[in-house]
């Protein structure tokens, strides 16, 4: 589906299991979800609509309607929120940094809210466009800052199925997107799609006012020189006196974590691509190529083009298909909410590339092998579909950005993130600006049809190589013991060196004190 949250930090670990502060005001954040799922879940049904099509496509004899949406208007309509989301997630790193993670979240909210409004009132192609774009751009700015929010204000124990939930509400988005579209879409004015399009303001009010509440991250404090306020906030999410040892501990952790990286000079966009000890290069790369397999997974194909697909293919209701889809991808995120915490984050992205890759050869294989009279073979086409989205929203859906946020240090993370994310966006315009061309027929399309998924299936394929290869297990560490599995171990030999560094209870603290009288004993000798 289209990206989604970036697990960003080590995770609150002064808390213990039993503290649910910080856990519910960082579950609040997820709630931008909502805007984002919603906002890209939209377009599929909308594109379809009688009067939509009559408002803003184009003339023709080949249809009863009398208009339709050509191919070329179809892609730039779909694909032109990807570029928006693309540029606002790049524009998330300076947000984060400059005006912090919250307030970035509720500027993010107002630069959305501007694109929606403009799409509401549009009776013209280019605004439509415009509104788009806009929408797009506060939908980027949130991909970035509301899991780099969650992530760094989170307990660590819980740190993945707390990303995950804003994955979730992503689903849930998505979900209301397509009952929404198919409540209105028998509609022949202007309300058919402007309500669906209008309903987003409510979501963008709720996550804007909500934010007003809810405290900034410890760690960007800190980074900014705010001990003090580092300390209320900490305290806050813990719900642990000020002065209480655990929160000083780790507020101490924070501050020698972000010295060792200040030390190493690790701030730019250039030091994000830096090999060293700690494998910068490698962890940034991982994070953009894994953003990239994510939508080369074929997901977006489903959620932003399944009404018009399933129509080809001789479903009798594309509209009620889609509901059902998002159904699926709704209460499957919940296992993999459980399963990250449970099975870690390596052998669950194998498995469910692998399931996917499975279902989308054989969505191929039966697709190009019935007639669209077949009821069977479309009930199975739909079945497969289900799994195929049900292994996405439990594996890759979710922890493909957990991954992301997990393996960056704080001193380069909203760069390393924002770039990431910005990956995400990149494949994601690609794939939504190239899929009409690759699906339907006409002149100078490919007319794959149901054949796509051949593609899908192969890249998912590749998911599983570059999972194997390039992605470690990090379940149940903190930010800095990633930064020593980096350093000490490989993607494959990750699992070993992970319950060692749990086993002895390892901290970046530990190993900096070591590291000082060892240097101090050399300058004696010397």
């Amino acid at each position: 589906m289209p990206g989604g949250p970036a697990a960003a930090g080590g995770g609150i670990n002064a808390a213990g299991k039993s503290k649910l502060a910080g856990i519910i005001m960082t579950a609040f954040a997820a709630f931008g979800g909502i805007l984002y799922g919603y906002d890209t879940g939209t377009i599929s049904g909308i594109i379809a609509m009688d009067d939509w099509l009559r408002t803003f496509g184009d003339k023709t004899d080949t249809t009863s309607l009398g208009y339709m949406l050509p191919t070329n208007k179809e892609s730039l309509v779909v694909s032109i929120l990807s570029a928006g989301t693309f540029f606002g997630a790049l524009g998330g790193a300076p947000s984060a940094d400059i005006l912090g993670r919250r307030l970035g979240i509720i500027s993010a909210c107002v630069v959305f809210s501007l694109g929606i409004a403009l799409q509401t009132g549009a009776h013209n192609w280019a605004t439509f466009i415009v509104g788009r774009f806009f929408a797009g751009f506060g939908v980027g700015l949130v991909s970035t800052l509301v899991p780099m929010y969650q992530s760094e204000c989170s307990p660590k124990w819980i740190r993945g199925a707390v990303v995950s939930g804003y994955q979730w509400a992503i689903t849930i988005g998505l979900l209301l997107a397509s009952v929404i579209n198919n409540a209105t879409k028998d509609r022949q004015n202007h309300s058919a799609w402007q309500i669906p399009i209008s309903i987003q303001f409510v979501w963008a009010f709720i996550l804007f006012v909500g934010m007003f509440w809810l405290p900034e991250t410890p760690r960007w404090l800190i980074k900014n020189n705010r001990p003090d306020d580092a300390a209320k906030s900490l305290s806050r999410l813990t719900s642990l006196p000020v002065d209480d040892p655990e929160v000083q501990a780790e507020l101490e952790d924070i501050r020698v974590a972000l010295q060792e990286e200040k030390e190493r000079g690790e701030s730019s966009y250039l030091d994000c691509f830096k090999f060293n000890k700690s494998k910068i290069a490698l962890r940034t790369l991982s994070g953009i190529f894994i953003q990239a397999w994510q939508q080369l997974t074929g997901i977006n194909f489903i959620f932003y083009f399944g009404t018009t697909f399933f129509q080809r293919v001789g479903i009798s209701n594309p509209f009620l298909t889609q509901v059902a889809t998002n159904i699926v991808n709704v209460f499957m995120t919940l296992p993999g909410m459980w399963g990250v915490e449970k099975f870690g984050r390596r052998s669950l992205l194998l498995w469910g590339a692998v399931v996917m890759c499975i279902c989308e050869f054989l969505v191929a294989i039966i697709g190009v092998t019935i007639s669209v009279d077949n009821s069977s073979g479309q009930k199975a086409l739909i079945a497969l579909v289900c799994i195929y989205i049900a292994a996405f929203a439990s594996t890759w859906g979710p922890i493909a950005w957990v991954i992301v946020g997990e393996i960056f240090p704080l001193n380069v993370r909203a760069k390393a993130m924002s770039l990431s994310v910005a990956s995400n966006w990149l494949w994601n315009w690609a794939i939504s600006y190239a899929t009409p061309y690759l699906v339907n027929p006409g002149a100078g399309n490919a007319n794959l049809g149901v054949k796509v998924f051949f593609i899908w299936g192969s890249t998912c394929a590749g998911c599983i190589v570059f999972t194997y290869f390039c992605i470690p297990e990090t379940k149940g560490l903190s930010l800095e013991q990633v930064d020593l599995l980096y350093q000490n171990s490989t993607p494959i030999t990750s699992v070993k060196y992970r319950r060692e560094l749990i086993a002895r209870d390892i901290h970046v603290a530990d190993v900096a004190g070591v590291h000082e009288v060892d240097e101090k004993d050399a300058k004696e000798q010397v």
